[in-house]
């Protein structure tokens, strides 16, 4: 082999191993997923040492709506083990929650039938995979929306469930404040913004603290159950639901403080505008109908309605729905067969439920939260 061949295989072998050191986990970011190829290298957006592979999450052929139309079923990531909004119901077989109703949102706005959803619980580890692999056609999984996940992971719709991320202590800590954690070991889930947003709270109020790190959600509050950790830290709406899974509950409780804001909604791949904007009215129009006062029980009642607004958001005059690729009256079976915004929120969350919990941020505009539907026309 001469010199000149000699240099451009060693030029080869260097850019290779270039890219296998981009691809695979390093001693400082074990999170990073190994991969076979560049192309399908999974970025690390939670990590700065990890330096990130294009996405890969092009429309397929004909635009991923037709794709879900000839499937006949849309596949919807989910988290499938937490109660309240995706959980599957042993008794039942059935995914129930607010995030697998916003799932049969999709389907009921895509395929006319709510039911037509394939379920697909991912781990905090697979979720970026699933969708820039295409393997998904939605993600709807307590993800919050951040710049780097817009820019690497997929689109975010709009937020669903606006959240910060809290802390759960046991009563006899007697702490109320996160300066009373000093010394103290709180569990948390690596690989998702609450790691870090615990750390730089902690850091910026110069208090000591002994993380325990574990992979998987049931294994997190397994080892705060059983005493490994004095407290756990993840999104104030999770605390509330895996409370309700502990062995005794009421020796709980989710301390008074908010560290971070976390939007949660729903994911779609990147490269295919019509299939996120599909996604993204679906959304809206849940929480246009609770505007206008049209839920499951009452919206055949509006057919004779004379109201501009609510002609356009179901289908009786103009072609809202068509310009989108669904059928035009798309909005009417989202809300008789899954429900309005409210209907969806109460009958997974709200009062009557195990969580109790109150609309806060998560109401309307016109009643003081941040849900607020652009113009349908």
């Amino acid at each position: 082999m001469n010199q000149k061949s000699l240099s451009a295989l060693l030029g080869v072998l260097l850019l290779l191993a270039l890219v296998l050191a981009a691809c695979g986990p390093t001693q400082e970011c074990p999170q990073c997923t190994p991969c076979p190829a560049a192309s399908e290298c999974p970025p690390c957006p939670e990590c700065p040492q990890c330096t990130p592979c294009p996405p890969t999450g092009a429309a397929p052929a004909g635009g991923r709506l037709q794709v879900v139309k000839n499937r006949g079923k849309l596949i919807c990531g989910t988290n499938g083990s937490l109660p309240g909004f995706s959980n599957l119901d042993q008794a039942t077989g059935q995914f129930t929650g607010f995030d697998a109703d916003f799932c049969r949102v999709v389907a009921a706005a895509v395929l006319g039938d709510a039911t037509k959803v394939d379920f697909r619980p991912l781990s905090t580890k697979e979720r970026s995979v699933a969708l820039q692999s295409g393997e998904i056609d939605v993600l709807i999984r307590n993800t919050t929306w951040t710049s780097s996940r817009d820019a690497t992971w997929g689109l975010f719709a709009p937020t669903t469930f606006y959240d910060g991320q809290g802390m759960m202590v046991r009563k006899s800590l007697n702490a109320t404040k996160l300066e009373d954690l000093a010394g103290a070991s709180i569990c948390v889930q690596t690989g998702t913004t609450t790691e870090l947003n615990l750390t730089d709270q902690m850091r910026a109020r110069n208090v000591e603290f002994i993380p325990v790190v574990v992979e998987d959600i049931d294994a997190t509050y397994a080892a705060y159950d059983e005493g490994r950790c004095d407290a756990v830290t993840s999104d104030r709406s999770q605390l509330a639901a895996r409370r309700t899974t502990l062995k005794n509950p009421d020796d709980h409780l989710i301390m008074d403080v908010v560290m971070s804001k976390e939007p949660l909604g729903p994911v779609v791949p990147l490269g295919d505008d019509q299939w996120f904007n599909v996604v993204k009215w679906a959304v809206f129009a849940t929480i246009q109908a609770e505007e206008s006062g049209i839920n499951s029980k009452n919206v055949d009642t509006f057919k004779d309605t004379q109201d501009p607004v609510i002609r356009r958001l179901l289908g009786l005059e103009g072609d809202l729905g068509t310009q989108l690729g669904l059928a035009n009256d798309w909005v009417v079976q989202v809300i008789k067969q899954v429900g309005n915004y409210g209907e969806i929120f109460d009958r997974n969350l709200g009062p009557g439920t195990p969580f109790n919990m109150a609309r806060g941020q998560n109401d309307l505009w016109t009643r003081g939260g941040l849900l607020y539907a652009p113009p349908y026309r």
